[in-house]
């Protein structure tokens, strides 16, 4: 048993987080290459990387699809998954963080904290990741470590603590001063390992005041160190090490470090900080279920019951690979489990290590393992598996709402009965994908969380699945709130159509709220008994389907029921759920409503003699300017601009700047829509 937990304390299970090109991809391919896993190193403009194995990311320059990868480091084995950065695949993000136990978030040397970074900040925050940051870029001339940590400080609002000082700036960085030890790690031009050394003589002071700075942050922070900082003055080496790592683990303290992954500086210290700080499967709490109604927990021990979370699906024509967190328990090839969502028995057919697109067959995973299985028919990301005498149902990653809609329809009928398997396939690998068939037009929709989605989803079709599509314009999800609400509105609801017969009677009133939906009853009397209450607000939920201005969902709401009435035999649940959702339908009608439309923040980065040029088509969008900056010899504007006004824009913005501008958007909400804008 000791054997088997000194084996799971040598184990990380780390992901890398950043905003799009910051380098995160480049920094995973030098950790394969500093472990020895691969032999040569990948470049993103070049296409050779492993974790950007797909067509379309190698094409795009981008990372679309969660990768793993396992390394070996100083005896410790690290399983990283490599995530997108882009805004419009932040939930492949989300199921990444689920499972991760740690997280090193890369941040550019010169723009700092980004949109996208901050986004997958605050998703690490809410799952409970500790992060350690690693400012890369170095090299680039306006990289500056101390810029990046302040943005840092401000737009995250950790507690940062810089444990490295560069040696050399911009084009003439090539090493870094290793504040815990203080020594000198420099990197020769063309050599892949750093030569350990004394600080140099110059940097000795500004060393030793970095020094004391670091310990005066973590005395302040950890009451262990701050004892030994009374009493000696100083924080040993030992100490100092050991403080961070405890700060690091509660989320207290975020240990940064600085490098340049392009050049393959700095990323040995960057591993040795993971192996030391960020903490194995058994320094995290025992991860939490329930089943029947109650509460369950798994501890990270190979002797445990069985419980993993799947977490990624990929679906290929020769079978599916289902890529799932082992919690607790082992697991063998030829073992059944229990599907607890799907209530049903699997067996594992294969345990593969993953690396990338290839794999390694492994006779059994243990907890504390990320491995994909084969044979599993039933399973979808989020599901719980389980041995079957110790059911269990672990939460799932949450999954966001689509905010566009493209219409596809096969390009010939020989393709048309390949597009609605291609398009379950589809959905299965990537749960942000809704697919639907319009009610109304009769047309299949493709849902999605942004326009490069949507694009990456049926290129995929085609590549992959071999299905030609037509792919409409996108479409935005709009929705309805009230303005202006009603009083006492009366709908009774009355059938006869022979035998018992239906009666409901609800007086409602109708008021606009901040967000969502919130349904109360004001009844005295009991004049409409409790169980016909909750039928009333099931039928109030369900008419939010539909608004009277174009059929969009409604939100922004509070229904109360003020009175009502009963008939002694024809009254039911389901007459009083038919008179709520009729009689909402209704009090809407009645209601001063408002189209909304989701609304995004973009944040434009643009040579400074473009910026009148952006700034007047940003206005022409719609679009509010809420701030702008100069950034590293580049304009960096952010704006407020609806979502149905962005379609195209990166064509736009690369011909108005000569292929020089970006952009990124993430999704900020719903805003009013003008009267012009087109609802269906």
């Amino acid at each position: 048993m000791r054997t088997n937990l000194n084996a799971l304390a040598v184990v990380r299970n780390l992901g890398i987080l950043a905003h799009v090109d910051a380098g995160k991809t480049t920094v995973t391919e030098r950790i394969l290459y500093a472990t020895g896993t691969t032999h040569r190193r990948g470049e993103v403009h070049d296409g050779t990387t492993v974790t950007d194995f797909d067509p379309q990311e190698r094409d795009r320059g981008i990372t679309i699809f969660a990768a793993a990868v396992s390394c070996a480091w100083d005896g410790h084995r690290i399983n990283l998954i490599d995530t997108p950065g882009h805004v419009d695949f932040a939930d492949e993000v989300e199921r990444s963080l689920r499972v991760l136990d740690g997280a090193v978030a890369v941040f550019d040397a010169v723009a700092g904290v980004e949109p996208q970074s901050e986004s997958v900040w605050r998703q690490a925050d809410r799952h409970g990741v500790p992060r350690i940051a690693f400012v890369n870029k170095l090299d680039r001339a306006g990289a500056d470590l101390d810029t990046a940590v302040t943005s840092i400080r401000e737009r995250l609002h950790p507690a940062p603590l810089v444990v490295q000082l560069p040696i050399g700036a911009e084009d003439g960085f090539r090493g870094v001063v290793d504040l815990v030890r203080m020594r000198a790690l420099v990197w020769a031009d063309g050599a892949d390992t750093a030569v350990e050394g004394p600080v140099p003589e110059e940097l000795r002071a500004e060393a030793a005041r970095r020094r004391r700075l670091l310990e005066e942050a973590v005395a302040e922070l950890h009451a262990g160190a701050l004892e030994e900082f009374c009493l000696v003055g100083a924080l040993s080496s030992e100490t100092l090490a050991a403080a961070l790592r405890e700060l690091t683990r509660s989320g207290e303290g975020v240990v940064v470090l600085c490098g340049s992954a392009y050049r393959n500086r700095g990323i040995e210290p960057l591993l040795d900080a993971v192996v030391s700080y960020l903490p194995s499967p058994l320094d995290v709490p025992a991860v939490q279920g329930t089943f029947d109604g109650t509460e369950q927990e798994r501890t990270a021990d190979p002797a445990a019951p069985f419980a993993a979370l799947a977490f990624k699906v990929n679906a290929t024509p020769t079978g599916r690979l289902t890529y799932v967190r082992v919690y607790s328990g082992t697991i063998g090839k030829g073992d059944a489990v229990w599907d607890a969502g799907a209530r049903r028995t699997e067996r594992i057919g294969r345990i593969l290590r993953v690396q990338a697109d290839r794999h390694t067959h492994v006779d059994r995973a243990v907890a504390g393992d990320i491995v994909a299985v084969v044979g599993l028919k039933s399973a979808r990301a989020g599901s719980t598996l389980c041995a079957p005498g110790a059911p269990i149902v672990l939460e799932p990653p949450g999954v966001a709402e689509p905010v566009v809609s493209v219409a596809v329809e096969a390009r010939s009928s020989t393709d048309a009965d390949k597009l609605a398997s291609a398009l379950a396939r589809l959905a299965e690998e990537d749960p942000s994908l809704v697919v639907r068939t319009d009610p109304e037009t009769g047309q299949t929709v493709l849902s999605g969380m942004g326009e490069l989605h949507l694009e990456v989803a049926a290129e995929k079709l085609r590549r992959a699945h071999g299905v030609e599509v037509n792919v409409g314009r996108p479409r935005v999800s709009y929705r309805e709130t009230v303005g202006r609400g009603v009083s006492g509105l009366v709908f009774r609801h009355v059938k006869q159509d022979g035998g018992a017969g239906q009666f409901a009677h609800v007086v409602l009133d109708v008021e606009p709220l901040e967000a969502g939906f919130e349904f109360r009853s004001a009844v005295v009397g009991g004049r409409v008994p409790q169980e016909y209450v909750r039928a009333v607000e099931a039928g109030c939920r369900d008419a939010l389907a539909e608004g009277p201005l174009g059929g969009h969902p409604v939100t922004g709401l509070r229904v109360t029921l003020t009175d009502g009435a009963t008939h002694v035999k024809d009254s039911s649940e389901t007459a009083f759920r038919t008179a709520g959702r009729l009689g909402l339908r209704e009090a809407l009608r009645a209601c001063a409503m408002v189209l909304l439309e989701p609304v995004v923040e973009v944040t434009v980065t643009v040579p400074e003699d473009a910026v009148g040029g952006v700034l007047g088509d940003l206005a022409a969008r719609r679009g509010r300017v809420s701030g702008s900056a100069t950034r590293g010899g580049a304009a960096v504007v952010t704006a407020t601009v609806p979502l149905a006004e962005l379609f195209g824009y990166a064509t736009r913005l690369r011909s108005r700047t000569q292929g020089r501008g970006t952009f990124t958007a993430r999704p900020t909400g719903y805003a009013p829509a003008p009267t012009v804008t087109p609802v269906r």
